[in-house]
C-alpha cells in the first residue's frame, strides 16, 4: 500500500490541497492504514496545539514581572561593563596623615579617577550643619590635555532615591549636594546606552578624615 508524505499530510491539515488531492487521501484513511492515520493525528494535534498558544495572551502581571527582570538584567549588565572603565587614580583618604598635622578642612575627601575618556577630579565634603553632602569636580578630556568635558550631564545620587543633575561648566567643572546617605554614585555619559558609573561605599568614611 503505497502511502502519502508528511508534507501531503501537513497541507491535509492545513486544508491547502485541492478537492480531489482531499478525497484520495481520505479514501486511503478509508482503507485502514494505520501509519497514514497516525501521521494525521500528530499533525491535527500540532495543529490545535499552534492555534491555542497563538491566542494565548499572559497576565498585565506576568508581563510587568518579566520586562522589569529583562531591565535591571540589562543595567546590571550595562552597570559592570562601565564600572570596568573605572580606575582610581588618588584617594586622599588612602594616604598617610603627617606626623603632628592637623587637617584645615576635616572630613574633606579628594580622588582622581581615570574613567573612560576622562580624567575626573571629585571633592566630598558635609555641608555643614546639614546632612548633605557637596559633591565639585572636573572633567578632562585624556586625549586632549587642552580640552575639557563641557555641558555634560554628570549625576549625582545617594543610592537612597536622591539624585541631582550637575552640568559641567566651560571648565569641565560641576557641583551639586545630595543627602549624605553614607554612599554615593556619579554617573557620566560615555556613549549610547552605556554610562561611566563612579561608586563609592561610605563616601565620607566617619566625617573626621578616616578610612573608608
Amino acid at each position: 500500500m503505497k502511502h502519502f508524505s508528511t508534507e501531503e499530510w501537513v497541507d491535509f491539515v492545513n486544508q491547502v490541497l485541492t478537492t480531489d488531492q482531499r478525497e484520495a487521501m481520505q479514501k486511503h484513511l478509508a482503507k485502514g492504514c494505520k501509519h497514514c492515520a497516525e501521521t494525521l493525528s500528530m499533525w491535527q494535534k500540532v495543529r490545535e496545539t499552534a492555534s491555542a498558544e497563538a491566542n494565548y495572551q499572559p497576565s498585565p502581571d506576568a508581563v510587568r514581572m518579566a520586562k522589569a527582570a529583562f531591565s535591571a538584567a540589562g543595567l546590571a549588565q550595562a552597570k559592570k561593563e562601565s564600572q570596568s572603565l573605572v580606575e582610581v587614580l588618588f584617594d586622599s583618604f588612602l594616604q598617610p596623615a603627617v606626623a603632628g598635622a592637623r587637617s584645615v578642612v576635616v572630613g574633606t575627601r579628594q580622588m582622581l579617577y581615570r574613567a573612560g575618556p576622562y580624567q575626573v577630579d571629585i571633592q566630598i565634603e558635609p555641608q555643614p550643619d546639614s546632612n548633605r553632602i557637596v559633591v565639585t569636580g572636573q572633567l578632562l578630556a585624556l586625549s586632549h590635555a587642552d580640552v575639557v568635558g563641557r555641558d555634560i550631564q554628570v549625576t549625582l545620587s545617594n543610592h537612597r532615591g536622591h539624585s541631582v543633575i550637575a552640568p559641567t561648566s566651560q571648565f569641565g567643572e560641576f557641583s551639586g549636594e545630595v543627602e549624605n546617605s553614607g554612599d554615593l554614585e556619579l554617573s557620566i555619559p560615555g556613549g549610547p546606552g552605556r554610562p561611566i558609573v563612579i561608586s563609592l561605599r561610605n563616601a565620607l568614611g566617619d566625617l573626621h578624615g578616616g578610612k573608608s
